[in-house]
């Protein structure tokens, strides 16, 4: 596997193009103002009605509607929320695509579902940082920067790959390494991740942790501590130096029990569901289920969301947030905009 950093990539075959992101959000924002501040020449493309359309004024970018930035850029990156992507490529985008514009994406479900088919005569990439956009605003404006993936799904003008890598290095991802996969591998594992670990299988493991202790008549407080506050500080330590890590900094009696223990919850049942999980990904099924749930009004969505709001674990969380201080500082300033 190569990784590419910056002497890999270089950021002119982007200089003499005009670069138009849509979308405004999370990745949106770090990517465009990433962008410009690399030197580049940078628009932000979005609804007319857009709440985000002042926020990107104030940053110092020039907006236009999503039709206008497409007939406008060179290369155009598509930072809209997966389940919307299709309606406004059909709407907005696909309408005005001119030969050899290069088509970027920040993450493969659309393309690798089918749902956006480009024609044959543009180019079509992938950039996709490894962590939330602010993070990846973060760390460029701290001189460091985020990993990322590319991919290359249509390379008509020769030349996509490079222009993928002159991104990444305009994003600041080249300074922490860039690493070349494909549009279904990028897809599948990302959605997997969320699904039955980062997103799912976190949360219901700490929701089922301080159910047990508050059920087992612990204070709801103590069972806070041990099964959401202190997660943090373990998947730092995960962060920084993986399983060894975490290990060698907790005590004996912590990894021990954890060793011994933690293949008890973690069983043949749940390596089994997320095998499940995974072919649901790998087929299409997920897709199809959640662009229905979006395009049927996501009832279950907005009860699921409920569910959780409701749940002890946060009203108790909100209660001790509260007096974390450090938690309420200013606004950092890769957030300003956003």
């Amino acid at each position: 596997m190569k990784v590419y950093y910056d002497n890999d990539a270089s950021l002119t075959l982007l200089e003499d193009k005009k670069i138009a992101v849509l979308g405004f959000g999370s990745q949106g924002h770090a990517h465009s103002l990433n962008l410009k501040e690399s030197g580049l020449n940078v628009c932000v493309g979005l609804r007319k009605d857009s709440a985000r359309w002042e926020k990107a004024v104030n940053a110092g970018l020039e907006v236009k509607t999503v039709s206008e930035a497409v007939k406008w850029g060179d290369v155009v990156m598509i930072l809209l929320p997966d389940q919307v992507q299709k309606e406004v490529y059909d709407k907005e985008i696909g309408p005005y695509l001119k030969p050899e514009t290069t088509l970027a994406f920040g993450h493969g479900f659309n393309i690798h579902y089918k749902q956006i088919v480009p024609p044959s005569n543009v180019n079509v990439m992938m950039i996709a940082p490894k962590s939330p956009g602010h993070l990846v605003r973060r760390t460029y404006l701290e001189g460091s920067g985020t990993p990322c993936l590319i991919a290359i799904h249509n390379d008509y003008s020769g030349n996509t790959k490079d222009v993928a890598l002159a991104w990444a290095k305009g994003i600041g991802g080249t300074r922490a390494g860039v690493i070349e996969t494909n549009f279904k591998d990028e897809t599948e594992t990302d959605l997997f991740g969320e699904q039955a670990v980062l997103c799912g299988g976190s949360a219901e493991l700490i929701k089922a942790g301080f159910e047990t202790l508050v059920n087992a008549g612990y204070p709801p407080e103590l069972a806070y501590f041990e099964c959401m506050h202190e997660m943090k500080l373990i998947v730092d330590l995960y962060y920084e130096g993986g399983l060894s890590r975490m290990n060698y900094s907790v005590s004996d009696t912590a990894e021990y029990g954890g060793m011994t223990r933690g293949k008890k919850v973690i069983n043949d049942e749940s390596r089994k569901a997320m095998k499940q999980i995974l072919a649901d990904v790998q087929s299409g099924k997920f897709a199809d289920e959640w662009l229905k749930e979006y395009y049927s009004g996501q009832k279950e969505m907005q009860k699921l969301r409920e569910e959780n709001k409701n749940h002890p674990i946060e009203k108790v969380g909100a209660k001790l947030r509260s007096m974390m201080s450090w938690l309420f500082n200013k606004p950092k300033k890769e957030e300003v905009g956003v």
